[in-house]
């Protein structure tokens, strides 16, 4: 299925230097995993939804929910430098 010279082409682009034993081995090795999703595509799959994991994943955070809400004079006066209300940061470059 997969000949030596497909092997050698994936091998250039990966720029992987192979011997020939190795070209052999996964030349081998790559037609035999071709083999099992040949298996894979003969399965009847006409009535599966296709989904994105095979168990339901639920997400375990919790809603944001505001508990204390700052008021503007509170946070300014946290602030090392102010200027007209607003926080003063030094100028980036």
């Amino acid at each position: 299925m997969i000949s030596t010279d497909d092997v050698k082409h994936v091998a250039k682009l990966a720029r992987l230097e192979l011997t020939e034993e190795e070209i052999d081995k996964y030349s081998k090795q790559l037609g035999e995993i071709l083999k099992y999703v040949e298996q894979m595509n003969e399965v009847d799959t006409t009535n599966v939804e296709p989904m994105p994991h095979p168990i339901p994943i639920y997400n375990v955070m919790r809603e944001d929910e505001v508990k204390y809400e700052q008021t503007k004079e509170e946070m300014m006066a946290n602030a090392p430098f102010e200027e007209d209300g607003f926080f003063r940061v030094p100028k980036i470059n």
